[in-house]
This record gives C-alpha cells, structure tokens and sequence, in this order.
C-alpha cells in the first residue's frame, strides 16, 4: 500500500467534532477533500440572509446608541486602546466608529508600502501582550509583515463581547454639553452617518444623522486628511480646544515620546491619541515608526478610564 499523501495525512488526523446527537460532523474544510462529487451547500433562502444582517445590526445600534466609551477611528492608535480597555473593564460598552470599510488605519503596510513594521522599544511590550513574533534587533523590533500586527490585533478586539466596530461610519459631529453653573463645554457622543452620506452632503440635501451618547470619546483618527484629525478640529471650532498647532515635519526622537507624553484629555469628556495629538499640539510626525501608535493607546486607555470614573462621580453632569 502506497504511503499516505500530505493531503490525506492532514485529514486523518484532523479533530472530529461529535454532535449532541451522537452522529459525527466535518470539523474542518479538510474533511472535505477527495469528496467534492457530493459537495452541497445547506439550503437557504434570500430573506433569511437578509434577517440574520440586519436583525444584529439593528440590535447593535439600540444597544450602542448609549454607550460608555466611543472610540472615534480604528486605526493602530484606536484599536490598541480599545484591546486594553475592552480587557481590562468588560463591564464597559465600548462603540468603534471607522469612516473606512477596512479598519485598521495606515497599519496594513509599513512605510513606502514596504511590509515590515518597525516598532521602537519599548513597544515591544504590547506586541509581547498581544501575541505577535517580531526581530529583535536591539533598540527596535521589527514585525514581519504590518499586516501580521494589524489583523492579529484586529482578531482580538473583535472577539470581545463588549466591543461593537461601526465601519463605513463617520462621525460628523460631537454631542456637547455646557455646564450651566461654569459653562464648561462638555463632550457627550458623536454624530454619526454612512461614510457614503457624509461625502456628498453638498450634492444632496436633508441626509440628517444618527447619535451615540458616551461618558467619554476617545479620538484618534489621524493626522490632516479626508476625515484626519476630525474631533481635534471639530472641537476647536466650537470652542472646545483654544487652537491647533497643527502637525510639524519628521523627526521621529521627537516625535514619538511626544505623542505618547501628550496623549489625555484636551477637553472635558474628549481624550485625543496617536497622530490626531500632533495635530492639537504641533508636534512632529515620526513616520514609518509605529510604537508610538501602540504605547499612546496604552495610555489613552488608562487617560479614558480615569475620566469615565470622574464623570460616574458626577452624576449631574454625566448625561
């Protein structure tokens, strides 16, 4: 008898799965192999797949229309503080607004298109934490593909129970709140639309928005771009922020320890990360370097439950 094929190998020893009925099940797309002449999806029909889309998305949007935390932008910065957040307190409602289809921010490549990823130490430590292999190359590390990062660190997020991505959703504005007794202006949610809505608002009309209320935003969505720095500049034009510095030239010393020092809450209930902070403090870009991105979600997470605390001791002005 002629020894067994790889294929056939990996077949034979994939786990089978036994249903509650006794009867044993494929486990595995393997299980399929060499059977492709009885191959048939289960029946179904269109509604269905049309009810089990929008059942859940609807029942998101009434679950998340009040949220405790919104995080504007899932990008590297974003998402690193969502992992933490999501981790530490599973208590908490956490709502991901991404204006792309794709999460994942300018982290699916490195710089110049190039693969490999770059983190100065010590970023290392959150790829330790979540589980992704990388060249130590002494005071950097180097991640063999941003991809790798990104969608392992998406993977996670995702998974937690607490934790809801909108993508393809822009937010277009900020709830706000003024403090009658000090006239504090406070942020109390965001805005939001279809992403497709919200770039032709000036060849449609009366394509009003939906809202999510939150104890505190989370922004992080960039630097100057089609919907970079959105909050900071947002904030800024209804008296939230004095004024923009606006993102300085590459100096990637620089640049680093300032995104990650100045990360915290610019304004009352508004906590800005990663390259959206250069844009409220003038600091510098670092380019294709992305442990700032890591370490200021980090921080932004800790940044965000120290406020959501505060405003829970507030209760007269938490809504």
């Amino acid at each position: 008898m002629a020894p067994p094929t790889q294929i056939e190998t990996l077949v034979q020893e994939s786990p089978r799965v036994i249903h509650l009925s006794g009867s044993p099940a494929p486990s595995t797309c393997l299980d399929q192999f060499g059977d492709w002449e009885n191959f048939k999806f289960a029946p179904i029909r269109e509604s269905i797949v049309s009810r089990a889309m929008t059942k859940r998305y609807f029942a998101d949007l009434d679950k998340y229309a009040e949220s405790d935390i919104v995080v504007v932008g899932a990008g590297s910065a974003g998402l690193s503080a969502v992992y933490v957040l999501a981790k530490t307190r599973p208590d908490l409602k956490i709502a991901v607004i991404e204006a792309n289809v794709s999460p994942g921010g300018g982290c699916w490549l490195g710089g110049q298109l190039f693969s490999a990823m770059v983190l100065r130490k010590p970023a290392d430590a959150f790829l330790n934490e979540i589980g992704v292999a990388y060249d130590d190359e002494g005071d950097y590390v180097v991640v063999k593909h941003a991809a790798l990062f990104m969608s392992t660190l998406l993977s996670k997020v995702l998974n937690f129970p607490n934790v809801k991505l909108f993508n393809a959703t822009a937010v277009e504005d900020l709830i706000t709140r003024r403090d009658p007794a000090t006239g504090e202006l406070r942020v109390a949610g965001v805005v939001t639309n279809w992403t497709l809505v919200t770039m032709h608002h000036d060849d449609h009309s009366c394509m009003d928005p939906n809202t999510i209320n939150a104890s505190v935003v989370l922004s992080s969505s960039g630097h100057d771009g089609p919907f970079g720095a959105f909050s900071a500049k947002r904030a800024h034009a209804i008296g939230g922020l004095p004024k923009l510095g606006g993102m300085r030239g590459l100096d990637m010393n620089t640049a680093e320890d300032a995104i990650v020092k100045g990360t915290r809450e610019v304004c009352p209930g508004l906590v800005i990360a990663g390259m959206e902070i250069a844009e409220v403090d003038g600091s510098n870009r670092m380019g294709p370097t992305f442990g700032a991105m890591a370490l200021s979600g980090v921080k932004a997470a800790e940044e965000v439950l120290r406020v959501y605390e505060e405003r829970k001791k507030q209760n007269e002005y938490h809504g």
